[in-house]
């Protein structure tokens, strides 16, 4: 079995209640996302655009991480550091 971090934590399961569902909210931010690109570009995004949409799938995922790392952080209010990075 693989360790966990020491900032790994068990969590209950999800409980049934009122709020919207995050898939119906991720829907509509994705309709936003659609619209803003035809105003940026001229064009929602669309396969063969003369892009590379792994890279630039891939910077938005190390975007992304950095992100969710910095919340967890601010949440904590103390970092992390792997043994190995010191």
């Amino acid at each position: 079995m693989t360790e966990q971090p020491s900032n790994y934590r068990l969590q209950p399961p999800p409980k049934p209640n009122d709020s919207t569902a995050i898939a119906d909210l991720v829907i509509e931010d994705i309709k936003q996302r659609k619209q803003l690109g035809i105003e940026r570009y001229g064009v929602a995004l669309q396969a063969h655009n003369g892009r590379d949409n792994l890279q630039d799938a891939y910077e938005e995922a190390q975007d992304l991480t950095l992100y969710i790392k910095a919340e967890m952080v601010q949440r904590q209010k103390q970092e992390w550091i792997p043994s190995n990075i010191l």
